[in-house]
């Protein structure tokens, strides 16, 4: 069976039950904003980040950054052509925005990878893809030893962009346009735990200036950790 029609993942109790709960968060807090879909759960919420840090973040990511690169087996450098930069996680400033983050939707900061900026000039896009960890590919052993499953998603767009570079969900019904310090947060699995294909997501091709953001990743364990057993 090829990768194309092999399922992605499997159910899981601890990645439903991290699911519901993040979800009640986010609905009970009145900052943040459910987007109206039937397949992805997904949340924004303008303002997030200040100005101020805002403009920091773009100056760290511009003297940081290197060439995106990609986990998939599928696709190649064409997939993903913005520049990516790893945040000092350690860092001060970016201590305290990576635990808001985190603290927003109620997952332990232990959970998510190193926060990850991101930086795509005019012509720059990040082709459709999954924020989960198919299964089947070659890279999911390392990735199942080192905090398991990618749970749920947060993306902060630090700039206006003049045209283009939104984020799109073609399976979900959504695009929701680069505005300045507005968070963006999906959950990428099912109700049960299973990967949600629905989260099918594409930073599309910025058309004219330059588009910044961060990213930050949750895992159903802490990164760098094995998972429970009963998380399998």
């Amino acid at each position: 069976m090829s990768l194309a029609t092999t399922p992605p993942g499997h159910p899981s109790a601890v990645r439903a039950q991290l699911g519901a709960a993040v979800a009640a968060r986010l609905d009970a807090d009145p900052r943040m904003q459910r987007l109206p879909s039937d397949t992805v759960a997904a949340w924004r919420c303008p303002d997030f980040l200040d100005a101020a840090n805002c403009d920091w973040l773009v100056q760290v990511i511009d003297g940081n950054r290197r060439p995106s690169t990609l986990f998939s087996d599928r696709g190649g450098p064409a997939s993903r052509t913005s520049d990516s930069c790893d945040m000092d996680r350690n860092a001060d400033g970016i201590r305290q925005i990576d635990e808001y983050i985190a603290a927003s939707l109620g997952i332990a900061p232990a959970f998510g990878e190193t926060m990850q900026g991101q930086r795509y000039a005019p012509g720059q896009l990040f082709r459709a893809h999954h924020d989960y960890f198919h299964e089947a590919e070659s890279y999911w052993p390392a990735m199942r030893e080192n905090g398991g499953q990618r749970t749920f998603t947060a993306m902060i767009y630090l700039n206006d962009v003049e045209e283009g570079g939104a984020t799109w969900f073609p399976k979900g019904g959504l695009r929701v346009a680069p505005r300045k310090g507005m968070l963006l947060a999906w959950n990428n699995m099912n109700p049960d735990g299973s990967p949600n294909t629905a989260t099918l997501h594409e930073g599309m091709a910025v058309l004219e200036g330059t588009k910044y953001i961060i990213t930050k990743w949750f895992r159903e364990e802490p990164w760098g950790r094995k998972p429970r057993g009963n998380a399998a």
